[in-house]
């Protein structure tokens, strides 16, 4: 299997808007190259936007163990916590996301949400 040409069908497929195709092409690549950021990535996007969201959860934990200063896998492991109505467990990544990448309006925007929903809005 050309890996490469893969990684890119499975983008091609996603960028589409058929996650869950590009997530099953994806998942072999995963297992092949485990420590491959760029893919694993796309597979936790491509679960999250498919609502696979135990799936995306395990993706992003395994890309913030690889790395713990990756703001987007925070941001994006936020999300997928919220969209499971799992808000305080979302609230770290979040803040930490938004504290990363303070000009990022998707990161401001997302840590209010929750920050609104839990009741903890400091800003209002």
């Amino acid at each position: 299997m050309d890996l490469l040409e893969e990684y890119r069908r499975a983008t091609f497929t996603f960028e589409a808007g058929d996650p869950v195709a590009a997530a099953r092409m994806l998942e072999p690549i995963v297992e092949a190259e485990p420590h491959n950021s760029a893919v694993r990535q796309l597979l936790a996007r491509a679960y999250f936007n498919s609502a696979q969201l135990a799936r995306a959860e395990a993706q992003l934990r395994a890309l913030i163990e690889h790395d713990p200063s990756d703001h987007y896998a925070h941001h994006v492991l936020g999300r997928t916590l919220e969209r499971a109505g799992r808000f305080r467990e979302a609230l770290p990544h979040l803040r930490l996301a938004a504290a990363m990448k303070a000009d990022h309006g998707d990161y401001q925007e997302a840590l209010h949400r929750v920050e609104t929903w839990l009741g903890k809005n400091t800003a209002s």
